[in-house]
């Protein structure tokens, strides 16, 4: 059985940090892994790639020092499934409003008779005991919506729900505020600091979009504990304006 290098690094470290994926790459993981990041996440909800895109780079990954974790639109099972019998570490289901959406979410990463499951690992590291792969699958429900923030407490007392993981873009957008003040505004800061502490009094890991290492380390200072810094896009771009600035 490939053990889960998410639940190892959580384990390991107070805090983790995180690239993410928006489009077809080869060389994007390997980079991240390479430059000391503790996991990647692939995009399904707002990147460029279909489930296959991403089953082709877990197993790239397989010898690759990183965990992985892939965000969805939504808790249907089929493709949660499908990149958890691909071997993804975890799974982050985004836009989570209820606790009967993110037992849906947990119920798509558990077999019968706990869930709903079907069962069919591709990858053979994996093994073939469904207590064993439910066992190594973490499950992140996404709260960024001020509906989601009303019912939060009761997101957080859902069984097997491994964290929560917030979205800041559209948690300002839901709360009445531009993209330009989900970071400068007290209330929406206000409402991330109030996820923290609930999924944290709730013994569940905190996780979020940061951006830059500078909002990273902000957040991290908030007690997040899973910190999503940068795409290899917003990477690529902020490498090549460097080198462009030296040469000039």
């Amino acid at each position: 059985m490939t053990p889960s290098r998410l639940q190892e690094a959580l384990a390991a470290k107070e805090q983790i940090w995180g690239g993410w994926v928006v489009g077809p790459t080869i060389i994007g993981p390997e980079e991240f892994a390479l430059a000391g990041y503790d996991y990647v996440g692939f995009d399904l909800q707002h990147g460029y790639l279909d489930d296959a895109d991403v089953a082709l780079q877990l197993r790239r990954l397989e010898h690759v020092p990183i965990a992985t974790a892939v965000r969805l639109p939504s808790a249907d099972p089929a493709p949660i499934g499908r990149v958890l019998d691909a071997g993804a570490d975890a799974v982050i289901i985004a836009m989570i409003e209820s606790a009967e959406q993110a037992a849906a979410a947990v119920a798509a990463t558990r077999y019968a008779p706990a869930g709903v499951r079907s069962f069919g690992p591709l990858r053979a590291s994996l093994g073939h005991d469904p207590a064993a792969l439910e066992a190594r699958v973490s499950v992140f429900a996404m709260v960024e919506t001020a509906k989601g923030l009303l019912a939060l407490d009761d997101i957080c007392a859902v069984p097997g729900l491994t964290g929560v993981y917030v979205g800041p873009a559209d948690l300002a957008i839901s709360m009445g505020y531009t993209l330009a003040e989900a970071w400068t505004q007290p209330a929406v800061r206000d409402a991330m600091t109030h996820v923290q502490t609930t999924a944290s009094r709730a013994d569940l890991v905190t996780g979020i979009h940061a951006g830059t290492g500078k909002l990273g380390k902000a957040v991290a200072d908030m007690g997040f504990r899973m910190v999503t810094l940068t795409s290899e896009a917003q990477a690529l771009r902020r490498g090549a304006a460097e080198h462009l600035k030296e040469a000039r």
